[in-house]
């Protein structure tokens, strides 16, 4: 069981610190890790470096331009880096920075909690919203 009183603690702290975002690690980095592609595209980087045909291919339904924004914003937190080959064209590989291989541990508990998970909140979601209520 988690340690409640020292996640208190922690907001105790965050809260003092006038909830700045700048200063409260859940609202400034939480926040990006949890975006919508943020965690899968982290998950096919985990494996091998891609380009970012692959990357489009491994997650088909995200649009160029939010592909190109999560990149760019994975980049800018440390935790991809953008490799540029001298080709022609030139050639561009993603790959994880020593930061988001840090992030992986986590991660995978985090996804294994969601999937032992997904049930149960499916099914809490279908009682609060009255699907299926007669």
């Amino acid at each position: 069981m988690p340690d409640s009183a020292n996640l208190k603690t922690r907001l105790c702290f965050w809260q003092n610190q006038d909830f700045n975002a700048a200063n409260c690690p859940v609202r400034d980095v939480l926040d990006q890790i949890s975006g919508k592609w943020t965690t899968l595209l982290m998950i096919v980087l985990a494996d091998a470096p891609h380009r970012f045909s692959d990357l489009q291919r491994a997650v088909p339904d995200i649009s160029k331009r939010m592909l190109t924004q999560t990149l760019r914003d994975l980049e800018r937190d440390g935790l991809i880096t953008r490799h540029v080959f001298p080709t022609k064209p030139p050639s561009v590989e993603y790959r994880l920075a020593p930061l988001g291989q840090s992030m992986l541990a986590p991660l995978a508990a985090l996804i294994g909690w969601a999937e032992a998970s997904h049930a149960r909140i499916q099914d809490a979601r279908a009682r609060f919203d009255g699907v299926g209520a007669t």
